[in-house]
C-alpha cells in the first residue's frame, strides 16, 4: 500500500478506537531476514490450527467463527491460525465469493482481537488457472486488512506436480504484485510444488522482493527426513520456511497419530523457528480432524470431544512456549482477562498433588472423568527468571491406577515422565504439560523431580 493511503487507513482506524475508548491494538510486524521470521525483529516461531476447507456444503465451513477462534487462543494457547478459502470444487469461492469471503472475515476479524497471526490461505492446486480470480481476493483482503501486522497472505495453498520457475513463480510474482501495490509490507508465502514439498527447487530459483517465505507441508504419518532433508537444503540457501500445514497422520487426511514422526518433525520446526498451522479445526470423520463428530462448532471442548489427532496437537500447540507479544494497553487488558476467563473455563482439578521450589512448581491434575477413567496431566511451570533446560518429574497412584496412553513426554516405570527434544526448555511464567489417559480414580502422590525439588 502507498504510505499514504497506510498512513491514511491508520489514523482513521485510530481516531475511532479513540472514540469508542479503547486503544489500537497491534501485535508486532513479521518480516523475513535471510533464512528466518522474524517477530518485532525477534527470531521465534509459533503454533495454532488451519480451518478445513470453507466450501458451501461441505460441512466444515460452521467452524468458521469467532467462538471457535477465541477458544483456540485461550484454551489451546493457539498464537496463528489460517482460513482455508477454497478455489476449487463446488461451493467454492469461485462459485460462492459471497459466503465464502464472510465466513474468511469472521474467522479474520475474531484473530485480529485475540492478537493472534491469521494466514488468509488461497486454498486450491491449481492457482495457476485462477490467477484472475486470486489476484482479485487478495486486492479484496489488502484493502480490508492490510493495515493489520497480524495478517499473513498465503497465495498458492499446494501446487502440483508444475514447474516451479515457468508456473509457479510467474503466477506468484504477479499476484505478488498486485498485493504490494496495496499493502507494502505484510508477510506473503508461496506454494511450492508437489503438494508444497518441493522448497528446495523454489530455494534456487527464488522470487525477487522483500517478506517473502515459502510453503512446507507434510503429513507425519507419511513424510520423514527425506523432507526435512529438502527443508535444510532451501534453509541453506537462504529462503525462510512457514509449515502453513501439517499434519500428525497420513498424507491422505486420516489414520493414526504417528507420534514419533511427529516429534521428529516438532523439534525440526521448533529447532529452526519455523511456525506452523495444524489441519484441521473439523469434525470430518477422518484421522486429521481434532474434534469427534458432533462435537460443539462454537468450541468449548471437553477431553473427550477431541479426537487422538486433537489430543496429541493440542499438547504440542499448549506447550510450543510461544506468544504474540501485542503493543497496546488495550491487548495486555484483553490477554488478562481471557486468562480469566480460561480459568473460569477449565473444568481441569486440581489434587493436593503439587510439589514445587522456589521458582518452578509441578502438579498432577486431572482435567476430565468417565466410568472407570480419566485424562489427567502433568503440569511443569516455571515461575521463575531463568529457563529450565531439561526436565523429569516422577509420581505414583496409591489405588492401582494406570496410565494406558500418554504425550508430550517419553513416559516410564510407575511413573517417570522425561521431556522430549522439543519442549525441553520451559522459558520464565511458561507451562509444559504432559498429558494422559488413565484408569482409576488417579489418587495421585505429589509429584517430585529433578526441577521440582
Amino acid at each position: 500500500m502507498t504510505k499514504q493511503k497506510c498512513f491514511q487507513g491508520k489514523a482513521v482506524a485510530l481516531a475511532v478506537a479513540l472514540l469508542s475508548g479503547s486503544a489500537l491494538a497491534s501485535v508486532p510486524a513479521l518480516t523475513v531476514s535471510g533464512n528466518q521470521i522474524l517477530s518485532g525483529g525477534e527470531a521465534t516461531s509459533f503454533a495454532g490450527n488451519s480451518f478445513f476447507w470453507s466450501n458451501t456444503g461441505w460441512g466444515q465451513e460452521k467452524m468458521y467463527n469467532a467462538s471457535v477462534v477465541k477458544w483456540l487462543k485461550d484454551d489451546w494457547g493457539s498464537s496463528i491460525v489460517r482460513v482455508a478459502i477454497g478455489a476449487d470444487e463446488s461451493g467454492s469461492y469461485i462459485d460462492d465469493p459471497e459466503a465464502n469471503l464472510e465466513r474468511a472475515y469472521k474467522v479474520i476479524d475474531a484473530a485480529i482481537d485475540n492478537d493472534m497471526y491469521v494466514i488468509i490461505d488461497f486454498h486450491t492446486h491449481h492457482g495457476e488457472d485462477k490467477q484472475a480470480a486470486a489476484i482479485t481476493f487478495f486486492q479484496t483482503m489488502a484493502n480490508r486488512y492490510g493495515d493489520n501486522n497480524n495478517v499473513i497472505y498465503e497465495i498458492y495453498n499446494e501446487p502440483l506436480a508444475v514447474s516451479w520457475s515457468d508456473v509457479i513463480k510467474p503466477y506468484a510474482q504477479n499476484v505478488i504484485d498486485a498485493i504490494r501495490a496495496i499493502d507494502s509490507d505484510n508477510l506473503i508465502v508461496v506454494g511450492t510444488p508437489n503438494w508444497s514439498q518441493d522448497v528446495d527447487v523454489a530455494s534456487q530459483d527464488p522470487i525477487e522482493g522483500s517478506n517473502i517465505a515459502y510453503s512446507l507441508h507434510f503429513y507425519a504419518g507419511t513424510h520423514g527426513q527425506y523432507l526435512r532433508n529438502k527443508a535444510s537444503t532451501a534453509l541453506n540457501n537462504g529462503v525462510a520456511l512457514m509449515v502453513t500445514e501439517w499434519g500428525a497422520v497420513n498424507a491422505d487426511g486420516d489414520g493414526d497419530v504417528a507420534s514419533d514422526s511427529v516429534d521428529a518433525w516438532m523439534d525440526f520446526l521448533k529447532t529452526n523457528n519455523i511456525s506452523n498451522a495444524n489441519w484441521a479445526v473439523s469434525d470430518k470423520d477422518e484421522g486429521a480432524s481434532i474434534i469427534n463428530s458432533g462435537a460443539s462448532a462454537e468450541g468449548n471442548w471437553s477431553a473427550s470431544d477431541l479426537t487422538d489427532s486433537g489430543t496429541y496437537v493440542k499438547s504440542i500447540i499448549s506447550n510450543w512456549g510461544t506468544s504474540v507479544d501485542a503493543s497496546s494497553d488495550e491487548s495486555s487488558d484483553t490477554s488478562s482477562d481471557s486468562s480469566d476467563q480460561a480459568s473460569d473455563s477449565d473444568t481441569s482439578t486440581s489434587d493436593d498433588s503439587a510439589a514445587s521450589s522456589s521458582s518452578v512448581t509441578c502438579e498432577h491434575v486431572i482435567t476430565s472423568t468417565w466410568q472407570g477413567g480419566f485424562q489427567g496431566a502433568i503440569r511443569i511451570t516455571n515461575n521463575g527468571d531463568s529457563t529450565v533446560n531439561g526436565w523429569n518429574v516422577n509420581w505414583s497412584y496409591s489405588d492401582g491406577t494406570t496410565i494406558s496412553q500418554s504425550w508430550g513426554a517419553t513416559l516410564s516405570g510407575a511413573y517417570s515422565a522425561t521431556n522430549l527434544s522439543w519442549n525441553a526448555t520451559i522459558a520464565p511464567q511458561q507451562t509444559v504439560e504432559v498429558g494422559f489417559i488413565g484408569s482409576g480414580d488417579g489418587s495421585a502422590s505429589a509429584v517430585t523431580g529433578d526441577v521440582c525439588n
